[in-house]
């Protein structure tokens, strides 16, 4: 990609409203434009992160038998009627249709994924049963803040586990941690499995999936002597402030896994006939990772006073080619040598072709955050160039040949 093709430029005034590292870097940075509170467009480069986050999560998610669908984000009322939801999601965003019809837009999507698995199963040899989906959700939130942290549309992976009995449920469930922790490692974040209540669901732990950082909206305790870490609404209150006992720290959330038992299933009337003949209730479990949410904490983790720091696995471009003066034909021709040899390579390259002061073209490399810059000077027509990794900063001299050979 040539850089002045580039729909969405870098802006160097900093966002006046934005409360977060993630929203400021990422609208400075022209990834995301924001329409209103909570509601953002992808531009190009954005949804290039976006895109490589959700195919780590799909992934993942294949490895443990999922299978993808994708169900209408726009759903009537009546399955959210059977589950007795309609009145109590408070964040379920609802409208009137033709002929005075109501339905929801999809905030999660346990009441719409039930009836369908009750539509097309017959037996027993079904199960277990693994589906998930990766698409936008709405959420009324009252107040949506800190970027893609918390948006009133945002994106999410929901997938859904059914199971004839809870010995199978309880392995997969274990399968389903691992990986989580996978998706995070693979987009360079550090997260913890953290105890958290079972909610309306089931008398059971749920767990959530954690990662320290001062920016973070959560509390983990985590126990000194046994490791295990808590989310705050299940630690006893006399130990909120107690450092002896537990490191406190401050988090982001980036997933949960719930055990739903049989809440769905026995609300739409979900049962199987058993290899013994017994008709049986179908244990569920549900696993939530949001891809928008995992880019705004990538961005909350890696990033300096300059700008953000791409993991590799997800940047949007993995070198970004720098000539020092577009307009010196000895550096251009290096450049576009480059950029066609490392693309040859498939590598993925942004060359900056604007003819701009070197500082500007710098600073605009170190915003973006491209794993690696390289700088075509004046010694280009020597055939040396410098390879900065961004993370380090250190700047190597190498040949043209040489950074080819480093990068692919």
């Amino acid at each position: 990609m040539y850089y002045s093709k580039l729909f969405g430029k870098t802006n160097k005034s900093k966002p006046a409203d934005a409360d977060s590292a993630n929203a400021r870097l990422l609208l400075q940075g022209g990834f995301v434009s924001q329409m209103a509170a909570g509601l953002y467009t992808y531009l190009p480069l954005g949804l290039r992160v976006l895109d490589k986050i959700k195919q780590i999560v799909r992934e993942e998610m294949n490895a443990i038998d999922g299978q993808e669908i994708s169900i209408p984000m726009l759903s009537p009322k009546e399955p959210w009627v059977a589950t007795g939801r309609w009145d109590t999601i408070d964040v379920l965003f609802k409208l009137e249709g033709a002929g005075n019809k109501e339905y929801a837009l999809q905030c999660t999507a346990e009441d719409l994924i039930t009836p369908l698995v009750k539509e097309q199963t017959t037996s027993y040899k079904d199960f277990p049963l693994t589906l998930y989906q990766i698409q936008d959700k709405f959420r009324n939130e009252p107040r949506a803040k800190s970027g893609l942290l918390r948006g009133r549309e945002f994106s999410m992976k929901d997938l859904y586990s059914f199971h004839l009995d809870q010995e199978g449920f309880a392995e997969y469930y274990e399968r389903s941690k691992e990986a989580y922790l996978k998706v995070y490692r693979r987009c360079g974040l550090d997260a913890m499995v953290v105890k958290a209540s079972g909610g309306d669901f089931t008398e059971r732990f749920s767990h959530e999936f954690q990662v320290a950082t001062e920016a973070g909206e959560d509390t983990v305790y985590v126990d000194k002597q046994t490791g295990e870490a808590y989310n705050k609404e299940i630690v006893d209150e006399v130990d909120l402030e107690n450092t002896e006992k537990y490191t406190i720290t401050k988090a982001i959330e980036v997933g949960n896994i719930f055990p739903l038992e049989t809440r769905f299933s026995k609300a739409i009337g979900l049962q199987v006939q058993g290899a013994d003949g017994q008709m049986k209730e179908v244990i569920m479990g549900s696993y939530g990772i949001g891809p928008s949410r995992v880019m705004g904490s990538i961005v909350e983790i890696h990033h300096d006073e300059a700008g953000i720091i791409w993991p590799e696995s997800v940047a949007p471009f993995y070198a970004h080619i720098v000539p020092v003066n577009w307009e010196d034909e000895s550096q251009k021709s290096v450049a576009e040598q480059l950029y066609l040899a490392l693309q040859a390579k498939g590598v993925e390259v942004l060359l900056d072709d604007r003819v701009k002061r070197p500082g500007e073209k710098f600073a605009d490399a170190d915003l973006l955050g491209m794993p690696y810059r390289i700088t075509v000077g004046r010694r280009a027509v020597e055939g040396f160039v410098e390879l900065r990794p961004r993370k380090t900063g250190e700047i190597e001299e190498l040949t043209v040949t040489e950074v080819i050979a480093r990068l692919s």
